[in-house]
């Protein structure tokens, strides 16, 4: 994974030295994702410049990616997992100048002849994470798409010479750009028709497609295996976050039953790096810390737990916000913890790791989904879930790991797996009783999926936001500090300096007016939805708990009750 800044529409007679100097100098400001080569193309109408994290072929994959005739230039940040089958399915021979798993873009695109829907249906057959900037020079055309839920970020807005400027990561446009955006997942661009055009849609966000389809466990597991198999693809040394909750000892055990053979070559040989590492971290004595250790030794990876206080956590707050690029109070929280653990991987020579994000989405993970009426509105919500994830956890796990240069893969959202795991009627992942009369666990269904997988403790312990999880004593902390530094009078005018999404709590006050210093305007302050869990500003949570309309603080400890202890398990 790395960074992409392309600069589109400039003039033909305009001199492109000083362009060149700026794109390479905004650029650098996302350097963080790619600190292992810088690449450059500029020419009459287009710059692109790629700042490049090596994960496969490390050693001739440098970008932007050129077609044999030089006409093509690609600038991608992502992984193409299906990249190989992609190659085979090709209807024209194309000459890859790589061994780059992206630049198989290249070619779909050169076969699509540049037609639409041609081009279309080449995005719906891709599997991975990606955001790029494609420039066609024989056709002066250029494109831009991002991956379906959004993994990897992607930003753009117009300077005030009316040109197009596109960058991995808000940064870069802020001065420049003042109607700087998100740019939508699972949409791309067409520069020759100003059009931008969705690709990802499928048929189970409908529940009346999914309605009636049995659950199969068996069937659940053999995908989600099929996902990490594919998500091991690398080049470099990687491991697996392991906080101890049920979605990262998955992940890590799956990874863990392919981590000794190399994934790229079809599992013939012995990996490079054979042994699976993991890594967690928490305030002393958290409750992540010490279920990571059982998981750990059942699992068998080479483990790394690491302690922060509460005061390292604080002093890092700034430097969060600055690269996460959010005033969101979970994701702030959530994402300091894990900027700190980024860079002790980062330490420890690691490139890339697999997170257990996406699962609370997908099998409804979430304590407040305890409260779902019905398993329309329950599925509705998933899906509501997915479409924002872009926003919050994917945002959270990919800026918190490329602050240091880590690239974290998603496998509960990789595109094959979603479409067995999101076409299950939903009454099988609702929360509700036994046949036994006991209630339900939530995601019970993701857990009867790996039953063997994973020590009970573990298998069948309650979901733990990571905020939550780290240690108690995070947030409580982050709420005093606040108070400290946040007095009732300027809480009480916080509409008055913060026109968008007014903060609610002295928390949230103090993390905006971070943010507003380091992303002065209205545009910026947009990019980020309502400022507030995603859970909080539920509109259906809402509707299923009218103490949701009041709660500011979005910890899951405010789901009353439903949370319970952290060593309490539920069966």
């Amino acid at each position: 994974m790395c960074s992409v800044l392309g600069i589109f529409d400039a003039r033909p007679d305009a001199d492109l030295r000083p362009l060149r100097a700026q794109a390479l100098s905004r650029s650098a400001m996302q350097r963080h994702r790619g600190p292992d080569w810088s690449g450059v193309h500029a020419d009459r109408h287009a710059v692109l410049v790629h700042e490049r994290l090596a994960i496969v072929d490390p050693a001739g994959g440098a970008q932007p990616l050129r077609s044999a005739d030089g006409s093509l230039v690609l600038a991608v940040n992502g992984e193409i997992y299906n990249h190989g089958m992609l190659e085979r399915g090709l209807e024209q021979v194309y000459a890859f100048q790589t061994k780059s798993d992206c630049e198989v873009i290249n070619a779909l695109y050169r076969e699509s002849a540049l037609d639409t829907r041609a081009f279309t249906a080449a995005l719906q057959r891709v599997n991975g994470i990606f955001a790029f900037a494609l420039w066609d020079a024989a056709q002066d055309r250029y494109v831009i798409a991002r991956d379906p839920i959004g993994v990897c970020p992607l930003y753009w807005g117009h300077d005030a010479e009316g040109r197009l400027w596109v960058s991995s990561e808000m940064k870069p446009l802020v001065g420049t750009c003042a109607d700087v955006a998100q740019f939508s997942p699972g949409c791309w661009y067409d520069g020759a028709t100003g059009q931008l055009h969705r690709y990802y849609e499928r048929p189970w966000r409908d529940y009346a497609a999914t309605e009636g389809v049995p659950a199969d466990p068996a069937a659940i597991r053999a995908a989600f295996e099929a996902a990490v198999h594919r998500q091991l693809m690398s080049d470099v040394p990687y491991g697996v976050l392991l906080s101890g909750g049920l979605d990262s000892s998955i992940v890590a055990a799956v990874a863990a039953r392919f981590a000794r053979r190399r994934i790229e070559d079809g599992d013939r040989t012995e990996a490079w790096w054979p042994r699976l590492h993991s890594f967690a971290i928490g305030l002393p004595g958290s409750p992540d810390l010490a279920a990571a250790e059982v998981a750990a030794q059942a699992i068998g990876t080479v483990h790394h737990g690491y302690t922060y206080t509460f005061e390292e956590g604080l002093d890092a707050i700034p430097d969060v916000i600055r690269h996460v690029e959010t005033y969101d109070v979970t994701t702030i929280r959530a994402s300091t913890p894990m900027y700190l653990l980024a860079r002790r991987i980062k330490a420890m020579g690691v490139k890339m790791v697999l997170s257990g994000e996406g699962s609370d989405e997908v099998f409804g993970g979430y304590l407040y989904f305890h409260k779902a009426p019905n398993a329309r509105e329950f599925h509705e919500e998933t899906v509501r879930k997915l479409d924002a994830l872009h926003t919050y956890d994917c945002l959270r796990a990919n800026k918190s790991m490329m602050a240091w240069g880590v690239e974290p893969r998603v496998p509960f959202l990789d595109t094959e797996f979603l479409d067995v795991a999101m076409r299950v009627d939903a009454r099988a992942k609702m929360v509700g009783a036994s046949g036994e009369g006991a209630r339900r666990i939530e995601k019970a269904l993701l857990r009867e999926a790996f039953v063997g997988y994973l020590p009970d403790e573990i298998l069948w312990r309650q979901k733990e936001q990571f905020s939550d999880g780290v240690g108690y004593g995070w947030i409580d902390g982050l709420k005093a500090h606040a108070a400290r530094e946040v007095s009732d009078a300027q809480l009480a005018a916080a509409a008055e300096r913060f026109a968008v999404n007014p903060p609610q709590t002295k928390e949230a006050y103090l993390y905006r007016a971070i943010f507003d210093g380091l992303f002065p305007g209205r545009a910026c302050a947009e990019t980020v939805p309502g400022g507030k869990s995603i859970a909080c500003s539920s509109p259906a949570a809402i509707a299923w708990d009218a103490a949701f309309a009041a709660a500011a603080d979005p910890s899951g400890r405010a789901v009353a009750g439903v949370h319970h202890a952290p060593t309490a398990r539920q069966r």
